[in-house]
């Protein structure tokens, strides 16, 4: 077993430092482009070529928890799933899901399929995500499975994943302004940009949008003479006597529910059954199992209003605290997040306090707005695993703007101090929120000992 686990050891070690002489190909963490891509999966003889039918999910929120109710759903009908998503909360290897185990990629085969990436650069220019996504579909292609699940990593058109000629299915999620930096502030120039995974008479299902984003995708689909299915439009789902009740044209299916918090995720779940019924699967009413049925239960998706009641960090907080972690980080995530506080708040009132960290190309102001009246108090934290987040003290500045009392904590260790006095000082227990950024998601995760599988 000692002998195993250094193996193991060494394997991690080899990927980390892969990872890093991967990210210094490029100077810049985003620059969307195709060509640095498509130049490097060519040297590895073109492994996006020879993939199984691929689900491609774009979008602003959702898209993860959609994945996972479509893994889930085709899982239970004994399908061998691979799935791409990004990014990862605590090991990189989260990124990659192999469909022979259903299980996270192995060191090994990570490492392998990484240092083939590496030699089929050959020292050019290539970003870390483009890089990362070559590996990926290198090793689809090498491993069995019979679907893939390709999350969109920012934008459509141009991003990594958008290789991909003919999916089985496209998928759009709500979409709202994020990643304002390079997608532009204007919702109808991001919805095309999402819009971008469209192909020409593939399959498309989509969530609920704001008018202005439905009317471009609605364009883009008629111009690639791709089947539109619209949530609300052509397709219902909604939970009654604790069951979710599915609609399309072609009949009704009866599931239970998903386990993940927050009335978006019965939204989440009809896109995911709409997504499986347009490639093919869950179409006749014996498809539905009872493994089936049970399937969105089993779903799992870390850090998307993720429920704490043991661990590490527990342990240092008063008894009977309420722990939250979500790592949204967008206006729409904001208001998604603080719909499900205030509904905890009037099932069982307790004082709501904030440990937030973000990103500098996020906007604070338009998420910390969704809260104003209903959380007490806000902690803001660096991010420690990112150059990119902003300084506790601006973060703090503009919860301030947006109408909450806030104080700028120097470290997390500081937070968990600050806030432990907070919960002391209430008469019942609390109520805590980790949010504002994957990246304090995942260091939240890591320091309560609660590893994403």
């Amino acid at each position: 077993m000692k002998q195993r686990w250094l193996a193991m050891s060494k394997h991690a070690a080899l990927v980390q430092d892969a990872l890093k002489r991967l990210m210094t190909l490029h100077p810049s963490e985003i620059d969307l482009s195709l060509e640095r891509i498509e130049r490097v999966l060519a040297r590895l003889d073109n492994p996006h070529q020879k993939l199984p039918p691929v689900f491609h999910i774009a979008g602003t929120n959702g898209k993860g928890s959609t994945g996972a109710f479509i893994r889930a759903l085709l899982e239970a009908q004994g399908q061998r799933v691979h799935v791409y998503t990004s990014p990862h909360l605590v090991r990189f290897n989260e990124r990659i899901r192999l469909g022979e185990t259903g299980a996270l990629v192995s060191d090994r085969k990570l490492l392998e399929a990484l240092e083939a990436v590496e030699t089929a650069t050959d020292g050019q220019p290539i970003t870390f995500f483009e890089a990362t996504t070559a590996a990926a579909l290198w090793l689809f292609a090498r491993e069995p499975a019979d679907v893939v699940i390709l999350e969109v990593g920012l934008g459509g058109i141009l991003d990594a994943t958008n290789v991909i000629s003919s999916p089985l299915v496209s998928v759009i999620t709500p979409v709202s302004l994020d990643h304002e930096n390079f997608l532009g502030n204007d919702l109808a120039g991001i919805a095309r940009e999402k819009a971008g995974i469209i192909k020409p008479g593939r399959p498309v299902v989509c969530g609920r949008q704001q008018d202005a984003a439905m009317r471009v995708i609605e364009y883009h689909a008629a111009r690639a003479k791709a089947p539109l299915q619209v949530i609300a439009q052509d397709f219902t789902a909604f939970e009654e006597r604790g069951r979710l009740v599915y609609q399309d044209e072609g009949g009704l299916v009866e599931l239970y529910p998903p386990k993940l918090p927050g009335d978006h995720q019965i939204d989440n779940a009809g896109l995911a059954v709409a997504a499986v019924r347009a490639g093919g699967f869950l179409c006749e009413p014996q498809s539905v199992t009872p493994a089936v049925e049970k399937a969105l239960r089993t779903a799992n998706w870390p850090a998307r209003m993720q429920s704490l009641t043991d661990g590490g960090l527990i342990d240092e907080l008063p008894l009977l605290t309420d722990v939250w972690v979500d790592g949204g980080h967008n206006p729409g995530a904001g208001e998604v997040v603080a719909r499900f506080m205030a509904d905890l708040e009037e099932q069982n009132s307790r004082p709501l306090y904030l440990v937030a960290g973000m990103m500098t190309t996020k906007d604070p102001v338009g998420y910390f707005s969704q809260f104003a009246g209903l959380a007490r108090h806000v902690l803001t934290v660096p991010l420690t695993t990112t150059t990119m987040g902003r300084s506790p003290a601006e973060l703090a500045q503009f919860a301030r703007q947006a109408g909450l009392s806030a104080t700028p904590c120097a470290s997390f260790d500081e937070a968990l101090k600050e806030l432990k006095g907070h919960l002391a000082d209430t008469m019942i227990p609390g109520r805590v929120l980790f949010c504002g950024s994957l990246y304090l998601a995942g260091e939240v995760l890591e320091a309560n000992g609660t590893l994403p599988t």
